[in-house]
């Protein structure tokens, strides 16, 4: 087993049960680390400190802190909060994503300036962002932690402007490797195979994704949260020591497939 007793993870994007973001947090608690659960705004407080509830490590329950990435200051203030309340974190997971609707659901040549802005800033920007904010804090080193999607390298139809989102953000963890390793900071992403979470039914045609997925992968399957749960716990721990800079996939073989 993974004792991950002792280590702080500051998560960020979960939203409810059925998200990938919660199966992480839920092996990172059952693991013993003790979670920081960020929601964006009064609105989700609730969801948010009930899920919390549920998420208990070696060092108590989850706490809850309300940080809207959209706004450095906000940033900043979760971060003076989290220090004062933790002293030092080790893992930060982001699992945040999000485009307009109009610019998944039509073709992509009509994606506007704007539609692409907010893609790229709450999908991409924000990982710097909250990295940058919570590196002085990873004083023992650590891992940060973002998941992406096959759309990233390849055209994935009603995928659209996120594809070229997560294919920045593929980039910016590349980057981030770069610039973080010398502090014993480890970045890396998962790219997960389609899951049928709240967030993933904005996507168009996602049963048609789910059935081809399943019919062309080596495993046959679609991939479930909690192995993708489980990947993240492993990229957190010391058994991935030497890993970063990586995309891992988590999807049941679909990448390998040439058709």
């Amino acid at each position: 087993m993974i004792d991950m007793t002792g280590k702080v993870a500051v998560v960020f994007g979960l939203a409810n049960k059925r998200s990938i973001a919660y199966a992480i947090a839920q092996k990172l608690s059952e693991a013993g680390a003790t979670l920081a659960i960020c929601y964006q705004n009064e609105r989700l407080r609730r969801d948010a400190e009930e899920l919390a509830a549920g998420l208990e490590g070696a060092g108590g329950p989850a706490k809850t802190f309300m940080c809207d990435l959209s706004s450095d200051e906000q940033i900043d203030a979760t971060f003076v909060a989290i220090k004062e309340t933790y002293g030092t974190i080790h893992h930060l997971v982001h699992a945040v994503a999000f485009a307009p609707a109009e610019a998944i659901h039509n073709d992509f040549i009509e994606t506007s300036r704007e539609a692409f802005r907010i893609a790229h800033d709450v999908s991409v920007y924000t990982l710097v962002a909250v990295s940058r904010a919570a590196v002085p804090l990873m004083t023992e080193g650590g891992s940060i932690l973002t998941l992406t999607y096959y759309g990233a390298e390849k055209v994935v139809p009603k995928y659209n402007v996120m594809g070229v989102a997560k294919a920045a953000l593929e980039a910016t963890v590349r980057y981030l490797a770069s610039s973080l390793g010398t502090k014993g900071i480890r970045v890396n992403a998962i790219s997960a195979g389609p899951i049928k979470t709240l967030a993933a039914r904005g996507i168009g045609d996602l049963q048609k994704m789910l059935d081809s997925h399943a019919e062309r992968s080596p495993l046959h399957r679609n991939v479930e949260q909690s192995e993708v749960g489980g990947a993240a716990l492993f990229l957190a721990s010391p058994l991935a020591s030497g890993i970063t800079g990586e995309v891992m996939y988590v999807d049941c073989g679909y990448n390998i497939m040439g058709f």
